[in-house]
């Protein structure tokens, strides 16, 4: 298995469970907060095709499609707190757009050559993630982190246990 199958790899996984977890979800279930203070989740797929599209862009300028109108604002750490559901997609929008970034990720992947995966740059890329790789890994990886709090809002609908 080549890097490149690894990150590939790591994508297509990370894609598998959140897919997983959102597969009964319906718009409403995205805008609960199952705890005061806790992200509901249309706030945290915003923020997961944002970061991916930011972190792809480092890695293939200009690769990525456009967000659409507003959307960067809507998912902002400001705005973390806003339960207005205008200001928010429906499931079926989230998944387009973001099903459109991972393609362009995916792109971004292919057309970075193996021998740069490991090609730093300290001016552009940030201390956690210091090479090409290790941006490709964390687009990967950071959804997994996010999962933890769908469950949440899957115990409190009553939805059943997956996985």
């Amino acid at each position: 298995m080549s890097p490149k199958d690894v990150l590939r790899s790591n994508l297509e996984v990370s894609r598998f469970i959140v897919d997983g977890y959102l597969a009964d979800f319906s718009d409403g279930d995205l805008l609960v907060r199952p705890l005061p203070g806790m992200n509901h989740v249309a706030w945290q797929l915003g923020h997961l095709i944002g970061s991916e599209r930011h972190f792809a862009e480092l890695v293939h300028p200009g690769g990525s499609p456009p967000l659409p109108e507003g959307f960067a604002e809507a998912h902002a750490k400001e705005a973390a707190g806003v339960d207005d559901p205008s200001k928010f997609k429906t499931l079926a929008e989230y998944r387009s757009i973001w099903e459109q970034q991972r393609a362009a990720t995916l792109a971004a992947l292919d057309a970075a050559p193996e021998a740069d995966l490991d090609k730093a740059d300290p001016e552009k890329y940030p201390d956690y993630a210091p090479t090409v790789s290790r941006i490709l890994l964390l687009i990967g990886t950071h959804p997994v982190m996010h999962v933890g709090q769908f469950v949440a809002v899957r115990r409190v609908q009553g939805k059943p246990i997956i996985m």
